[in-house]
């Protein structure tokens, strides 16, 4: 029997446990596998400015009433989904069919790809293509369903892996009456909500005495790249950071009687086939928190595996198998996982009637598995890329994406109520007030190091605001060494935007400020901050 469970998953995405002295938890953050930690902070370096009181940090999560967490997602939905549709509309992308930008990775392919010469070593199990308890599965949101209050699996809450703390408790907006999670331990389900789209994701979802819990909770736009950014770096629950709905063969797909899935492929490996040094890569944004030290093969988490051009998928035995080694020559198979055992796992989501061995154990397409195994290599470099509608894209490899988030731990410097963090909006949230709110964060989570994101000195960046209520931004930027500020925007209101180019120093320290509005509503503030000269993030959204 085929062990395809998911082994330790407290993806941090970063440098295992590494926000460092920045984060100061007592444990790694949470990513789709284990426990993450009792993430409460210790204690925070001091601040710019001598604070009144420290603002909410990850030891004591804000708390929003179910309207604001609705409100939160009718807030994206204004804002991502009608920027969206025009894009989408070819293709039918970004909807419950087709997820995700023509353009995200998961919908596009390679052109002439040149593979490298890492290959995937054999293991305890035989490779399997396979739904069952440690897949997942899909389930479409309707406005006419109800709202649903998810509470934390422990004490300490629903890990927010975006946020970095954990919530008492998530409210989905619109529940489906038929959702059903994983039965493995990793209990995973997606949520697909196209009138506010979004992805919701869990991991360890499950009923406990007719109510919903889970260990963890994250999201992403259903017609985004579908995969995570530096600035929004976890937004589901595999270990690379992506929602278990990129790349999973779904029901209807199975049986549509195409030569090949219309998407890239979603695949796990054993630890011995996975990288420890680097643990991940472009497009991934996370790997498992025990990479560097379990990992003990040749592939990153993030690579694109795909089956040579000479590959004779028609020769194969198992027919199910064809249409799989066809979607391997053409767009491959992102590496999202690990599992423990089984040289690789192509997911099928739950319910589908995909399934290799019909009549019971069949050494021919284990023996098809085998040469799949054997022929697959890494995507090195390719001539060009098209997207899911076949027009040649330069947005698919683009790393010209926000690297700055509002999450805490924020210092109230002024002012006697703090603004918080809300995912959903990616932005900080201030309430309505008359006096003026400030608060900095100096605890370096405003910038996580995605490893092939890091600014590097000489780099130009552009530096935007958006801000409603009359809330305004300031960033500042270090010499980690002396302490010297090198670089200080001021502060920028709503529309406002510089460039800057990045100082030379060792090492840097990113200090992130922001004042609320005085006009008694409220404000809300959202930096980005993208590198010059590269194509955008993507035709669609997110």
């Amino acid at each position: 029997m085929t062990n395809i469970s998911s082994s330790l998953r407290v993806s941090t995405g970063l440098s295992a446990c590494a926000l460092a002295a920045g984060l100061l938890l007592t444990g790694c953050g949470g990513g789709g596998g284990t426990n993450g930690g009792t993430a409460s902070i210790q204690s925070l370096e001091t601040p710019p400015i001598v604070a009144s009181a420290p603002a909410t940090t990850a030891g004591t999560p804000a708390s929003p009433a179910a309207s604001q967490a609705v409100a939160g997602v009718s807030t994206l939905a204004a804002n991502v989904r009608t920027a969206a549709a025009a894009a989408c509309t070819a293709g039918n992308f970004g909807s419950f069919d087709r997820p995700f930008s023509p353009d995200s990775p998961w919908n596009s392919r390679p052109v002439a790809p040149v593979l490298g010469t890492a290959t995937i070593p054999t293991a305890l199990y035989t490779p399997t293509v396979a739904a069952g308890a440690w897949s997942s599965a899909a389930f479409q949101a309707s406005a006419s369903d109800a709202p649903m209050v998810v509470t934390g699996a422990t004490a300490q809450g629903v890990w927010d892996p975006d946020s970095e703390v954990y919530r008492p408790s998530i409210t989905i907006a619109n529940w489906p009456a038929a959702t059903t999670p994983a039965t493995g331990t990793d209990g995973h389900a997606e949520i697909v909500d196209p009138a506010t789209g979004v992805v919701h994701s869990f991991w360890g979802l499950k009923q406990v005495n007719g109510a919903w819990v889970a260990k963890q909770y994250a999201w992403t736009p259903l017609a985004g790249r579908g995969m995570g950014d530096p600035s929004h770096y976890y937004q589901g629950a595999r270990a690379a950071g992506v929602s278990t709905l990129g790349g999973l063969i779904r029901t209807a797909e199975a049986v549509d009687g195409d030569t090949m899935y219309r998407h890239a492929l979603a695949m796990s490996l054993d630890a011995t086939g996975l990288s420890a040094a680097p643990t991940y890569q472009f497009p991934a944004t996370s790997a498992d928190s025990n990479a560097a030290t379990t990992n003990s093969g040749q592939i990153p988490m993030g690579s694109l595996m795909m089956l040579p051009a000479s590959f004779n998928a028609q020769a194969l035995a198992t027919p199910e198998l064809r249409k799989v080694a066809e979607t391997l020559k053409a767009y491959g198979a992102y590496v999202v996982d690990r599992n423990t055992g089984t040289p690789f796992v192509i997911y099928v989501e739950i319910g589908a009637d995909l399934k290799l061995h019909r009549n019971g154990w069949s050494n021919a397409t284990a023996n098809d598995l085998e040469l799949m195994r054997a022929a697959m290599r890494p995507v090195e470099s390719a001539s060009a890329w098209k997207d899911g509608n076949g027009n040649t894209s330069s947005t698919v490899t683009s790393t010209a994406l926000n690297l700055l988030s509002m999450r805490g731990g924020w210092w109230r410097t002024k002012g006697t109520v703090s603004g918080d963090f809300d995912t959903w909006r990616q932005a900080l949230v201030f309430p309505a007030t008359t006096t003026q709110i400030e608060q900095a964060n100096a605890t370096g989570r405003a910038m996580n190091p995605v490893t092939w994101a890091i600014p590097a000195t000489g780099e130009t960046f552009r530096l935007d605001v958006d801000a409603t209520g009359g809330a305004s931004f300031r960033m500042t930027i270090a010499d980690k060494v002396t302490g010297a500020v090198v670089y200080d925007s001021g502060y920028l209101n709503d529309g406002d935007s510089t460039t800057l180019v990045w100082p030379n120093v060792a090492g840097f320290k990113v200090t992130t400020w922001a004042r609320s509005g005085v006009d008694n509503v409220e404000s809300t503030v959202r930096p980005t901050l993208v590198k010059t000269g590269g194509p955008a993030a993507s035709v669609c959204a997110g």
